[in-house]
């Protein structure tokens, strides 16, 4: 049996765990629903959702926890909970068909399969009742299930049109037509970074509400010395960091802003979000000499640390809600800050603490102030206000919490791992070392990826954003070991996620791409692809990333071809659309533009000057192991390749630099 109420004991996801003890007799998704469902004869109900997310709680609170709705999903359907972080190849898939029914997307989604799992109806939130133009849930389930009863065919016939248009949809990338125009980087970046500046907003970031973080445009444009660049990035990063979406007080950012100010957040925080902001804003601040840039993200390694530690490693999210109320963690009034610096004899404060984090009275947030930085105002507290900070802090801590999610997702991890080693300094990088040797033990045991702790098979994104992290922590220390066990990664990747026979030399044009999840999953109707960037880097660049970085400094010329077919694949999107695929911009680069920069011997002073130096599509090859670019050089000169092909040693950082112009501008 998979009913969640009977794995409770063996549930990692705080999300399922909320839901056990429902009325709705929910079913973990599986092939053992699937087959309860066909013996039943009864459509599926889907519902997938996450724990940090704040209309999930409202549909749950409003329909699953009512007996009467409860009674009609258990006696007509077979109801199946999935969390999404997850399953995120399940909600791929279903997100694609509701997106194909409805127009659009979001969670909770609410999804009617046939037993067999292909969809044939879709939507998101359903109220209790009919309101606004949307239709009640119990009503939705009773036409459902009478047209179920009733008309049958038209159920399956809408059933199968609608996998013909998802197989397609979720096959993207295999319905391209392939383009005979040679791929020239210099010109998609060039294009990139048109369309961001065109679609810079005043306030900062790109579009309109809501808005999202976007690291990753970010970093593109932090490789254009022009004004207008410039501009974007320091508006979006200014932005992010002094206005709502960043928590002033308890630090971390939420996973996105409401209006197009920044201003009020959507507040629950993933372990995602907060290492891909680090490692943007640790990158931007050296390349652009912006100090407050890198203490933003040192404060959100700090933050991380206290906040979602779990066991050495990292759980992935805090909730948008704390005692059902969205955002009563995080809001003030000026009577709230009065009573705590009183308490703490600090009135005389109070005014300039008003002042520094903009709280009014009455607040633009139902009546209460989101903390945010008044103009001119430093990112790190003065001194003088210090004290009255942690004094609010540990009022604000004394309130009801969100609830946080303690499952630990491979992937997101992994990302955390590689900003951790971005910062160069020492106890950052010897905790991310750790992060990773405890990943091999808890997600890799025995062969077999997982990307919760032996729950659900690791996604190729999990597998990627390993690998690249373990390219990272390679370069840090020059341990052979790091490379090692990437080639082991990659092998994993080939072996269980790709699409066909693997390229080779005599035969590059052959194979399909990733699947996003393994071949040891089979309880999908349809494997998706994912090419396109959402809020993390999509499987299809993460992986075009790392076994390029793995080829160049491993010397495995196979995988290389694998990276090139990769990109390949997708040229007429990158050429064509480069903002929808920008994290596979930038791994392109690794494929055909990188350098390389080889330091035989122990990392030295050197080799931190070239992890300190802001030049993209970098390799740093040091140590004295396999790399074959390591042979025959002499220790603690540094060598800068491209391709391969290396210029005349230097010894000193000023030569160095030189040659690191010279091949960056080759």
């Amino acid at each position: 049996m998979a009913l969640l109420r009977d794995s409770r004991d063996h549930l990692e996801s705080s999300y399922l765990l909320s839901h056990v003890d429902n009325p709705v007799a929910w079913w973990s998704w599986g092939a053992d629903a699937l087959a309860e469902a066909s013996r039943r004869d009864v459509p599926i109900f889907l519902s997938v959702g996450y724990a940090s997310c704040h209309w999930c709680h409202v549909m749950a609170h409003e329909s699953f926890e009512d007996d009467e709705i409860a009674a009609t999903l258990n006696s007509n359907f077979l109801p199946v909970k999935v969390d999404r972080e997850e399953r995120p190849d399940v909600d791929a898939l279903y997100m694609a068909a509701t997106q194909l029914v409805s127009g659009h997307g979001g969670w909770p989604m609410s999804v009617f399969l046939l037993p067999d799992g292909r969809p044939f109806m879709a939507g998101t939130y359903y109220p209790p009742s009919d309101r606004a133009g949307h239709v009640g849930f119990p009503q939705l389930l009773e036409v459902i299930s009478r047209t179920w009863r009733t008309r049958r065919e038209d159920v399956e016939r809408q059933a199968e049109d609608l996998s013909r248009a998802l197989e397609r949809d979720v096959h993207f990338i295999d319905y391209l037509t392939p383009s005979s125009r040679a791929l020239n980087l210099d010109e998609v970046r060039a294009k990139l970074r048109d369309e961001l500046v065109s679609s810079a907003s005043p306030t900062g970031g790109f579009g309109d509400a809501p808005m999202f973080p976007r690291p990753t445009l970010v970093t593109a444009l932090v490789e254009f010395d022009d004004a207008a660049a410039h501009d974007g990035v320091t508006r979006t990063l200014d932005a992010m960091s002094r206005e709502g979406l960043y928590d002033h007080l308890d630090g971390g950012f939420a996973r996105y802003a409401v209006d197009g100010a920044w201003h009020v957040p959507h507040f629950e925080k993933m372990l995602s979000d907060q290492a891909l902001l680090a490692k943007c804003y640790l990158n931007a601040g050296r390349s652009i000499g912006r100090e407050e840039w890198r203490a933003v993200g040192y404060a959100t390694f700090d933050f991380v640390e206290r906040a979602l530690g779990v066991g050495g490693q990292y759980a992935s999210s805090l909730d948008a809600d704390a005692d059902g109320v969205e955002g009563a963690h995080v809001t003030w009034t000026d009577a709230q800050v009065f009573e705590a610096l009183r308490g703490a004899q600090l009135d005389q404060w109070r005014s300039r603490v008003l002042q520094r984090w903009r709280i009014e009275s009455p607040g633009a947030f139902e009546g209460r102030s989101i903390p945010r930085l008044a103009t001119g105002e430093p990112f790190e507290t003065p001194p003088e206000l210090v004290p009255a900070a942690r004094f609010m802090a540990r009022q604000r801590a004394s309130r009801t919490q969100p609830p946080r999610d303690e499952k630990v997702v491979l992937e997101w991890n992994a990302y955390y791992a590689s900003a951790l080693l971005t910062s160069l300094e020492s106890r950052h990088v010897t905790r991310a070392l750790e992060l990773l040797r405890s990943l091999r033990l808890t997600h890799g045991p025995n062969g077999v990826w997982w990307r919760t702790r032996s729950r659900a098979h690791a996604s190729a994104s999990d597998v990627a954003a390993l690998l690249n992290a373990e390219i990272d922590a390679y370069e840090v220390t020059g341990d052979d070991d790091w490379l090692l066990h990437g080639g082991d990664l990659a092998r994993y990747l080939l072996r269980h996620y790709w699409d066909g026979p693997v390229p080779t030399s005599s035969d590059p044009g052959t194979g399909g791409g990733f699947f996003a999840q393994s071949d040891l999953v089979d309880d999908v109707p349809i494997r998706p692809k994912e090419v396109f960037d959402g809020a993390t880097p999509s499987a299809h660049a993460l992986a075009t990333r790392a076994l390029a970085r793995l080829a160049r400094v491993s010397g495995e010329t196979a995988l290389m071809i694998v990276a090139e077919r990769l990109v390949e694949l997708a040229r007429p999107l990158i050429t064509n659309h480069p903002v929808a695929v920008a994290d596979l911009v930038e791994a392109a680069g690794f494929v055909f533009d990188a350098v390389e920069v080889v330091i035989p011997g122990e990392p030295g002073p050197l080799a931190h000057h070239v992890r300190s130096m802001s030049m993209p599509r970098t390799l740093l090859i040091t140590g004295s192991g396999s790399s074959p670019l390591l042979r025959e050089r002499e220790m603690g000169l540094a060598y800068v390749c491209r391709g391969g092909v290396c210029r005349l040693p230097v010894s000193n950082r000023a030569d160095l630099d030189v040659e690191v112009r010279r091949a960056v501008g080759a």
